[in-house]
Formats: C-alpha cells, sequence, structure tokens
C-alpha cells in the first residue's frame, strides 16, 4: 500500500463526510509517519514500511476485540469496524501452498539440516510481511519430520 493511497482516501472519506472511516484511515497514516520518522525515512515512506504498520494495527485491534467484554457492544461494533477497514489496506498473506512451495525452492539447502530454528530464521527474513507467522511455523514444522 502507497502511503499516497492512505492519504487520497482519507481525503476521499472526510469529503464523504465519513467520520469512522476517516477516522480508522487517519489512525494508520498517523502511525505510518511516525515510524516513519522514527526510522528516518520521514519524506520517501517505502511501501514496505506502510503494510508493516498496517499488519501491525490490525494485530493491535483484533487483541482489542479479543479482550473487549461481550456486554459492550458499542465498542466491539466499533472495533469490528475499525479492523474492517483496515483489512482493506492489508496486503495479501500468502496461503500454505505457497509458503512450501517458497521454503522448498529457496530453502533447500537449509531444509535438508532439519533444524527448525535455522530454517525459521532464514525464511522468516523473507517471507515477513509476506506471509502470516503461524502458517510459516506450521509449514517448517511439517517439512522438518
Amino acid at each position: 500500500m502507497q502511503m499516497e493511497q492512505l492519504q487520497k482516501d482519507m481525503i476521499a472519506a472526510m469529503k464523504a463526510r465519513d467520520k469512522v472511516r476517516k477516522d480508522a484511515i487517519s489512525s494508520l497514516v498517523s502511525a505510518v509517519k511516525k515510524v516513519a520518522i522514527d526510522e528516518g525515512c520521514r519524506d520517501d515512506i517505502p511501501e514496505e514500511l506502510v503494510n508493516r504498520v498496517i499488519l501491525k494495527e490490525m494485530k493491535s485491534v483484533k487483541e482489542q476485540i479479543d479482550s473487549c467484554p461481550e456486554s459492550r457492544e458499542d465498542l466491539l461494533e466499533q472495533y469490528r469496524t475499525r479492523y474492517a477497514i483496515f483489512e482493506e489496506y492489508a496486503p495479501s498473506m500468502m496461503s500454505e501452498e505457497e509458503v512450501t512451495a517458497v521454503i522448498s525452492e529457496k530453502f533447500a539447502d537449509v531444509l535438508a539440516t532439519k533444524n527448525k530454528g535455522a530454517i525459521m530464521k532464514a525464511v522468516m527474513s523473507e517471507l515477513k510481511g509476506k506471509a502470516d507467522g503461524k502458517v510459516i511455523n506450521q509449514v517448517v514444522a511439517k517439512l522438518c519430520q
């Protein structure tokens, strides 16, 4: 996801007077800007950084949904709406089959060691942000057997 696209969508939500959507996208934009400043790339924000922040924000909203009491329907609905908006911008994750193919192709030499820790270390640097860590872990566990 490009930072410019997030900003355009935020402006479109403002013009449409969609406060919920504008607030959600605005929180994403500010989180991305904060991380960009922290990492020293304020003017030229890479797409990888934007995707990483979106996934992090989704994770935090998911935790809010999970920890919110059932009696607070208003809050739950607000969190679910925000999560749905974040999902629109999240990068698509690789499937289990795709992860298996990538690991088998690119990491055949490390895979031969059957050392799960070494395999995970090598694979995570390549697939971080492209595939869910749980899926990667399951695939590596299968391949190590």
